[in-house]
C-alpha cells in the first residue's frame, strides 16, 4: 500500500507530464512523416541518378543537420521541430538506397547475409548510440546537447569510407542471368503502380511498418519506463534533472546492442538451417521472431512494479 501511495504521489510530480508527451509525438511525428515523404523521393532518384553521390551528400547533411541542433536552445522549439525534419529527409537518402547497392553487390546466400548485416548494425548502432550518448551527457553535467555533437564525426566518417572504398556497381550487375528493366524511362506513378500489384511486396512492407512502429515506440519511451519502473520499486523519490535518465539510457542501450547481436545471428543461422527442407525460411523465421517478442513486451509492463532485473530480461 506505502508503495502505492508512493507511485501516485511520484506519479503528479514526475511520472505524467501531458507537455512532455505532446512534445514527443509532436517531435517523432514531424522526423515521420518527413522520413517516409522523403524515402519515396530518394527511392524514385535513387534509381535514376548515382546512388553512392546520393548517400554521401545525405549523410554529410545529416551531420550538419544534428550538429546545428545542438546549438539550439531548448526553449526554440519551431527551430528544432524543423531541424528534426531535415534529419528525417536526409536520413532516408541513406536508409532508401544501401540495400539496393548492397543487393548490386552480392549473390544468392551472400547477398542475405550482406543485407543481415547492414540491418544488424542498425540495432547495435542505436544501442551504442544509448551507451555514448549517456555517457557525453554524464560528462557534460547533464547537458544532452554535447551528445549531439559527438555524432557528426561519426557521419563524416561514413562518408570518408564511401568515397574511398564503395564503388558504384552497375544496377541489377549480380542478376546477369536475369533480364534487367531499368527504370529511367518509367514515371515515378507508374512504378507504384507496379508495386502495389505485387502482394508480397505490400505485406512485407506492412509488416515492416508495424515492426517499426513498435521499435520506435520501445525506443523512445523504454528508458523512461525503466527510470520509472526503478523509482517504485526502490521507493526513490524522483529527481528533476537530465541525469536521472542516464543510468537507465546506458543499460538499454547495452540490452539493445546484445539483443541486437544474438537475434542476427541466431536468425540467419536458423533461416540458413530451415531453408534446406523449405525455401520459405526467412519470412517464416521473421514472423516467428516477432510473434515471440510480444509476450516479453507484455511481461516487461508486468514486471515493472515487481522485479527490475526481470523487466531488463523482458526488454
Amino acid at each position: 500500500m506505502d508503495r502505492f501511495n508512493a507511485a501516485g504521489r511520484w506519479g503528479r510530480v514526475r511520472f505524467i507530464r501531458p507537455l512532455e508527451v505532446k512534445v514527443s509525438i509532436i517531435r517523432i511525428s514531424v522526423f515521420a512523416a518527413s522520413y517516409m515523404l522523403c524515402s519515396l523521393a530518394f527511392g524514385y532518384v535513387g534509381d535514376r541518378w548515382n546512388r553512392k553521390n546520393i548517400m554521401c551528400a545525405g549523410i554529410s547533411f545529416w551531420s550538419i543537420m544534428i550538429l546545428c541542433s545542438s546549438f539550439i536552445p531548448n526553449d526554440y522549439f519551431l527551430p528544432l521541430l524543423l531541424i528534426k525534419g531535415l534529419i528525417g529527409a536526409a536520413e532516408a537518402s541513406f536508409s532508401t538506397i544501401a540495400p539496393s547497392i548492397i543487393a548490386d553487390l552480392f549473390v544468392a546466400d551472400q547477398r542475405s547475409r550482406m543485407l543481415a548485416i547492414f540491418y544488424f548494425v542498425v540495432p547495435v548502432g542505436c544501442g551504442l548510440g544509448y551507451i555514448v550518448g549517456s555517457k557525453v551527457t554524464s560528462a557534460a553535467g547533464g547537458d544532452w546537447h554535447w551528445a549531439f555533437r559527438v555524432t557528426p564525426g561519426m557521419g563524416l566518417l561514413a562518408v570518408l569510407l564511401m568515397v574511398f572504398f564503395l564503388k558504384e556497381p552497375p544496377r541489377g550487375a549480380t542478376d546477369k542471368k536475369k533480364k534487367i528493366y531499368l527504370p529511367s524511362a518509367n514515371s515515378w506513378m507508374s512504378d507504384v503502380k507496379k508495386l502495389f500489384r505485387n502482394p508480397s511486396f505490400m505485406f512485407s512492407t506492412l509488416g515492416v511498418t508495424a515492426v517499426t512502429f513498435v521499435v520506435s515506440a520501445i525506443g523512445l519511451w523504454c528508458p523512461s519506463f525503466l527510470g520509472r519502473a526503478r523509482n517504485i520499486l526502490y521507493e526513490k523519490e524522483p529527481c528533476q534533472t537530465a541525469v536521472c535518465a542516464i543510468d537507465d539510457s546506458l543499460i538499454f542501450g547495452a540490452i539493445t546492442v546484445f539483443s541486437g547481436i544474438l537475434g542476427v545471428v541466431a536468425g540467419v543461422e536458423i533461416s540458413k538451417r530451415y531453408k534446406k527442407v523449405n525455401p520459405r525460411a526467412d519470412p517464416i523465421v521473421c514472423a516467428c521472431g516477432m510473434l515471440m517478442s510480444a509476450p516479453f513486451l507484455f511481461l516487461a509492463l508486468i514486471f515493472g512494479n515487481i522485479s527490475l532485473g526481470a523487466t531488463y530480461v523482458s526488454v
